[in-house]
């Protein structure tokens, strides 16, 4: 540790948007402007960036495999205790099965419906005139706008697939911190899984329609009006821009940039 070892540290943060409470990350050279621009309170890097860093610093060796360690310090666990059944009269607006288990601290809009079977974890956000049909899952802390349905099977802010390699080839898995934010008029099909973000958020954005068996990973962003067919996959950290069209069975790679509207994809 380079600096003062007893500043505290409340979690992580990217290093675009961190604040002096988080502790951000930069794996080479290439980010090292914006490391020296970052106002995370801490940073962890290997010693050939030492020189660009101007705050406290856990110095590593591998850092992609620290920061997948110190993600683990930092996730919470839905607490199955506060999941609970037959919650129509503490949401007399809405309609809600029986036997959906729902979580502490949700708020769900007037003239929702949750279906048979759904599991609603602590502190989901979902808006007015949504209709959340049978067997879905909306894992903790995501949010769903007005007037959407979200068809049967569908799991949402389940988490992303990332993991950290060390010298030994050995996986380390990096907890996925970030949530998923649906806009308003959104419908995404049955059996369709999108991922929260590691740090930031997995973001769909109004009037996104998307299909049956589609899988959208972490980080992704997804512009407003787009539509996209069934069994697509979506890399994480791809962008995709408003008024997009993406074909049926289409594969995007990690990282993809598709700003321009009215594009296609097939």
């Amino acid at each position: 540790i380079e600096g003062d070892s007893s500043k505290p540290i409340y979690g992580i943060g990217a290093l675009d948007s961190a604040d002096s409470n988080q502790i951000s990350y930069a794996v080479s050279s290439k980010y090292k402007d914006s490391l020296k621009n970052s106002n995370a309170g801490a940073f962890i890097i290997n010693k050939d960036l030492k020189n660009f860093c101007l705050s406290d610093s856990v110095i590593v060796d591998n850092v992609y495999i620290a920061y997948s360690i110190l993600t683990h310090k930092f996730k919470v666990n839905q607490n199955i205790h506060h999941l609970n059944y037959d919650q129509q009269l503490i949401y007399p607006d809405s309609n809600i099965a029986a036997n959906s288990l729902i979580g502490s601290n949700v708020l769900i809009g007037n003239k929702s419906t949750i279906g048979a079977n759904c599991v609603i974890e602590d502190n989901v956000r979902i808006g007015s005139n949504t209709l959340i049909e049978p067997n879905v899952i909306i894992q903790k802390g995501c949010q769903i706008g007005n007037n959407c349905v979200i068809s049967p099977g569908a799991v949402i802010g389940s988490e992303g697939f990332g993991n950290a390699r060390d010298l030994e080839k050995k996986w380390s898995p990096i907890a996925h911190l970030g949530n998923v934010l649906i806009g308003n008029n959104v419908s995404i099909g049955a059996n369709t899984t999108i991922d929260r973000g590691t740090i930031l958020d997995t973001e769909i954005h109004d009037g996104v329609k998307i299909d049956n068996l589609i899988h959208i990973a972490h980080n992704v962003i997804i512009g407003e009006d787009t539509a996209i067919a069934a069994k697509t996959g979506i890399a994480g950290t791809t962008i995709i821009g408003k008024r997009c069209m993406i074909g049926g069975a289409a594969v995007s790679y990690t990282h993809l940039r598709a700003h321009e509207t009215d594009s296609y994809l097939v």
